[in-house]
C-alpha cells in the first residue's frame, strides 16, 4: 500500500508539470543584434499591440515618461561610444524611454535598466543623454510596436520608433573609421598581401587619404607574386583618383588580361568601361 501510494504521487506530480498551462505572450518580447559598421548594437523590448485603442495622447498620454514598449524596460547597447546630436553616449547598456509629444518626441537614454517600466523614482543622474527628435506621420497606421535600426551606413544609423500613427527616427554616429584606421595601424607591421589589399579599398571606399590608399596597394601587390586581377583593378580605380589617367589606364590593362584569363567577365567588363572613360 505505501508503495501504491509512492507511485501515485509521482504520478501526480508528473501530471502536475506537464499539465502547466503555456499561453502566449500578449506584448511578445524580441530582440535586435545589428552590426553598424564595427560597432554591435542590441535591442531587447516587448512589442504591445493596438487592438482597437487609441494609443498616443489615450493609452500614451502625451507629455509624460512612457516605458516605450511594454513589461520590462526596453535597452539598448552600444559596444563603442557613439555621437547622438553632437554629444557622446558611453558605450554599454541602457533603458530606452521616451516622452511623446504631438511634434515631437524626447529620448532619453537611462543608466539603469532592471525597472518594470518607468523607474518609480526618475534620477535624472542617471540619464546619460537625453534629445529630441520631430515627429512625422505615418502613412499607414502601425498596429504593433516596433522598434528598429534603419539606413545603415558604416558610420551611423538610425534608431527607429513606430506605433499607430507616429514615426521618431534618431541618427546616432559610430566611430568606424577610428577603429578601422586602428585596426589597419596594428595589424600592418607584420601584414599580409591580403591586409594591405584590406586596407587599401577601406581607404579608397572611405574617401580617406589616396595617397596612403596608393602606399597600401603597392604594398599589396608586392607581397602577391599572383598579382590578382582584383588587385589590379583597385591600384587602377586609385590611380585615376589620384589624377595618372594613363597610369591607370596601364594597370586596368593588366587586370583585363588576368581577369580574362580568370574568366571573371564582370571584372573583363568593368575594366574595359574604366579604360574607355579614362581615354576621354
Amino acid at each position: 500500500m505505501k508503495n501504491l501510494l509512492i507511485l501515485l504521487a509521482v504520478v501526480i506530480a508528473n501530471f502536475s508539470i506537464e499539465a502547466q498551462v503555456k499561453t502566449p505572450e500578449s506584448s511578445p518580447k524580441t530582440k535586435i543584434n545589428q552590426a553598424v559598421g564595427l560597432t554591435d548594437i542590441e535591442i531587447v523590448y516587448s512589442r504591445p499591440s493596438a487592438r482597437g485603442r487609441a494609443v498616443f495622447g489615450n493609452l500614451v498620454p502625451f507629455g509624460k515618461l512612457w516605458r516605450t514598449g511594454a513589461n520590462e524596460n526596453s535597452t539598448i547597447s552600444f559596444s563603442d561610444d557613439v555621437i547622438i546630436d553632437g554629444k557622446t553616449l558611453k558605450k554599454g547598456k541602457y533603458a530606452l524611454y521616451t516622452v511623446p509629444n504631438i511634434q515631437s518626441w524626447e529620448i532619453i537614454f537611462y543608466k539603469t535598466t532592471d525597472n518594470w517600466g518607468t523607474p518609480q523614482e526618475f534620477n535624472e543622474a542617471n540619464v546619460a543623454l537625453r534629445t529630441t527628435v520631430k515627429e512625422e506621420a505615418l502613412s499607414k497606421p502601425m498596429e504593433t510596436f516596433t522598434i528598429g535600426l534603419s539606413r545603415l551606413d558604416t558610420d551611423f544609423a538610425y534608431l527607429e520608433i513606430y506605433w499607430e500613427n507616429s514615426y521618431a527616427a534618431l541618427k546616432f554616429e559610430v566611430p568606424t573609421q577610428k577603429k578601422a584606421i586602428e585596426s589597419i595601424d596594428k595589424v600592418l607591421s607584420g601584414a599580409t598581401g591580403a591586409d594591405y589589399f584590406s586596407s587599401a579599398q577601406f581607404y579608397y571606399l572611405a574617401n580617406l587619404d589616396i595617397n596612403k590608399a596608393r602606399t597600401y596597394i603597392d604594398r599589396a601587390l608586392e607581397l602577391t607574386p599572383s598579382k590578382p586581377f582584383y588587385y589590379l583593378r583597385l591600384k587602377s580605380l586609385i590611380q585615376a583618383k589620384q589624377g595618372d589617367k594613363k597610369g591607370a589606364i596601364e594597370t586596368a590593362k593588366l587586370s583585363l588580361a588576368a581577369s580574362e584569363a580568370a574568366g571573371n567577365q564582370d571584372y573583363v567588363k568593368m575594366n574595359k568601361d574604366s579604360m574607355a572613360e579614362w581615354s576621354k
